[in-house]
């Protein structure tokens, strides 16, 4: 029925209405009953229930009292705790604040009177936030940059639920500097700490004056023991530093070398006054400050009208400033020029020495030069082998081109017995020709130093695929299945190489290949793609896996075959270029696999100048005027009957003038030139297609035939939108090529 919770007043009022229900009860008792004993037996039970209740009512009553002398203790202590926080604060020399509930609770003087347009609001009950934003209000914040500790802070509360402590710099008007920290404490309350540290901050900023000013001491010092004349200047041309050696280099008088003094000022001093030679040096001189603001540094060498050589650099500094230097060179340039007059003295003394020698000793130096000339000969057949095997592919491959193209004319008209045969025999050695050259030229260009790729990404299916048509025809005639896998991946390579290296493993694996079959496919390696080459032929023992990579070298045991021991050198040296690596697996009578890995590259999109190989030629009448433009007489026969042959028209030149005449004859421009690049003297098919072009007024198109693959030429013929051929010429390649070129012209 009583709460021990309850307070001590309440339990006593609740104990009391409880004693007076059981003396009701007990009279009530007595009224009903009427009997002395049972009268007896009430009382007695109403005495024992008394005397508990009297009982727990004076525990009641003691407890109370020892909880009213701890209350009493407790705002004693309570008010001590005020009296000494009021001292505290009092003695403190900081400004103290104490916030409880966002709600000032109580502060110091110093506090108080801090920003005097604040202090009136400064009173118990003002709210955090609002206090802030007085302080961040008050005009007697110095809001303007300061040079020892920058911009000063506001004065705001931190964000973020984890924030305890927070503090910030306040800078008043009359260079007064206080921190203003404030902390929150565990129990929620705020204490705010307004610190003075002017002292600390005015001490900083001595102490950096006086830093600056110990190193611009030593640097002047350091300035004035060196031998050079040394200025420096702001970014706006102001001088800043000097030495005195400067001055007396320059010879520029000390009221222009004040602090402070433009650089143009100085220039014009000297330009004025003609100290320097100006001969040809004015306008450098006037463009100096021009030239040092773009970044550029300049250096320029004088002579003063005294004669003595001075050495003038002019550098930027990191703070768009710049440093001007003066060498006194007088005496390197006098030993130089010294130096110069002794080497033309013994030059004529050497000179006349020899004019001796040669006088009573014309014999021997006939024998001399005869031996000189004999050295530089075989020098410069040396040194021209690789020049002259480049530069011959044109001259070596007319006339090869034109065979072939004889031969495709005669395998369609032959048809006598046995003439098939000996047709085929023909283009089959040429075609050994034509590989052979091929090589040579190959390993010369890869040889010379100034060895040319063209690397670009490309579909590695084309390529492929270009292989299969190549050499399906071999591979057919020597019984051997060969297979490829088609792949759809890019690569980043050089297409022409890469193409060449993969032909070369291929042909090699069918050449050394009794019976069987050849395998060309990829495989993914992390980044890259290896083109494997497997085969079932005779093997490569260990001796022989290193020794077969040079050239004219063939695997021991192997039969000789048709090749000249070139295509496993020429790969070497690509790859070797490219630097796509080989790899080279092989168990002698089992078979070998040859592998070459090439960097992936991202898809993109492939056009016929990228793959000129098409899938076949197209059928149909070529019913075009096409314009041959080539100055050896045979190839232009033998192209001017196969074109023909295909129903062109064809305007047949030697040379850029014989083109432009007879298109003014007929009066009309061709639908297609096919021009030889090397004519005849300074002639070429460049010059050739400008020409025409611009005769007719027209973007004609255009195909180049060479034999030249050199890269820049290449990009070039790409630029101008020239379509390239290289010699030999392959027909269905050319016939492809020319139904595209229209074509992309009508549409």
């Amino acid at each position: 029925m009583i709460d021990p919770t309850e307070p001590y007043e309440l339990q006593i009022a609740k104990q009391a209405r409880i004693i007076e229900a059981l003396v009701n009860r007990a009279e009530r008792g007595h009224e009903v009953g009427g009997s002395a004993y049972s009268l007896f037996e009430s009382a007695i039970a109403l005495q024992a229930e008394v005397w508990e209740k009297t009982k727990d009512l004076e525990k009641a009553l003691d407890t109370l009292d020892r909880a009213s002398s701890e209350l009493e203790v407790a705002y004693q202590a309570q008010e001590r705790i005020q009296r000494n926080l009021a001292d505290a604060m009092v003695a403190m020399e900081d400004g103290f604040a104490l916030f409880s509930e966002e709600r000032l609770q109580a502060c110091n003087a110093q506090f108080r009177n801090l920003l005097p347009d604040v202090e009136p609001l400064i009173k118990p009950g003002l709210g955090f936030d609002d206090y802030l934003a007085a302080v961040n209000a008050s005009k007697y914040l110095n809001r303007e940059d300061n040079g020892l500790a920058g911009r000063p802070q506001p004065v705001a509360r931190e964000q973020g639920s984890g924030q305890r402590f927070s503090s910030f710099v306040m800078v008043l008007r009359n260079d007064r500097w206080f921190q203003i920290s404030y902390r929150q404490t565990s129990s929620g309350n705020i204490t705010v700490l307004q610190t003075e540290i002017t002292d600390i901050v005015r001490e900083n900023r001595r102490e950096k004056n006086r830093l600056i000013d110990q190193q611009s001491h030593l640097l002047q010092a350091a300035f004035d023991h060196m031998s050079l004349g040394i200025c420096t200047f702001s970014s706006g041309g102001e001088l800043l530093v000097r030495n005195e050696r400067f001055g007396e280099l320059l010879g520029v008088p000390l009221s222009l070398l004040k602090k402070g003094s433009p650089f143009q000022r100085i220039v014009e001093h000297v330009e004025r006054h003609e100290i320097l030679d100006r001969e040809g040096r004015r306008s450098r001189v006037a463009g100096w400050f021009k030239a040092v603001r773009r970044g550029e540094a300049v250096q320029e060498r004088f002579r003063r009208r005294d004669g003595m050589s001075l050495d003038i650099r002019i550098h930027s500094l990191p703070d768009d400033g710049f440093i001007v230097s003066i060498m006194d060179v007088t005496a390197e340039t006098q030993a130089s020029a010294l130096l110069e007059q002794r080497v033309q003295e013994r030059t004529a003394e050497l000179t006349e020495a020899n004019r001796l020698l040669q006088i009573h000793a014309d014999e021997q130096t006939k024998i001399e030069a005869a031996l000189r000339h004999a050295k530089e000969s075989a020098e410069a057949a040396h040194t021209s082998k690789t020049r002259f095997l480049a530069a011959a592919s044109h001259d070596l491959l007319q006339p090869i081109n034109a065979a072939k193209l004889y031969l495709s004319m005669l395998t369609d008209k032959v048809g006598q017995p046995g003439t098939e045969e000996v047709v085929r025999r023909l283009k089959r050695s040429f075609t050994s020709i034509e590989s052979l050259l091929q090589a040579l030229l190959d390993i010369s260009r890869l040889d010379s130093s100034g060895a040319e790729f063209n690397v670009t990404s490309f579909n590695l299916g084309n390529l492929l695929q270009g292989v299969a048509e190549d050499l399906a025809p071999l591979a057919t005639e020597g019984g051997i299945d060969l297979r490829i896998v088609p792949s759809s991946r890019w690569v980043s390579s050089d297409q022409r190489y890469l193409m060449r290296c993969v032909q070369n493993l291929v042909v090699n694996a069918i050449q050394y290949t009794d019976r069987g079959r050849v395998l060309v496919g990829c495989r993914l390696t992390g980044d890259a793609v290896r083109i494997e080459v497997w085969d079932t032929g005779v093997g490569i023992s260990e001796e022989d896996r290193t020794r077969i990579f040079k050239e004219f070298t063939r695997a021991s045991g192997a039969a000789k075959g048709p090749g000249m021991g070139l295509g496993l050198s020429i790969v070497e040296r690509a790859c070797r270029h490219l630097d796509h690596p080989i790899r080279l697996a092989s168990q002698p009578g089992r078979g070998s696999v040859f592998s070459i890995e090439v960097p992936l590259a991202a898809p993109g999109h492939a056009s016929v100048s990228e793959d000129p190989r098409m899938e076949s030629m197209l059928d149909g009448s070529l019913d075009l005027i096409v314009m041959i433009v080539e100055n050896d007489a045979d190839e232009l026969h033998a192209m001017t009957q196969v074109l023909e042959s295909w129903g062109a028209s064809v305007l047949a030149a030697d040379s850029t003038a014989d083109a432009a005449a007879l298109m003014q004859e007929i009066g009309t421009a061709p639908d297609i030139l096919l021009v030889d690049y090397q004519l005849n003297d300074e002639d070429n098919g460049i010059e050739t297609i400008h020409t025409l072009r611009a005769l007719a007024g027209a973007e004609i198109p255009a195909i180049i035939i060479s034999a030249n693959r050199q890269r820049q030429f290449l990009q070039l013929c790409n630029e101008m939108s020239f379509a390239v051929l290289t010699k030999p010429v392959q027909l269905v390649r050319l016939r492809a090529l020319i139904d595209w070129k229209t074509r992309a012209r009508v549409a």
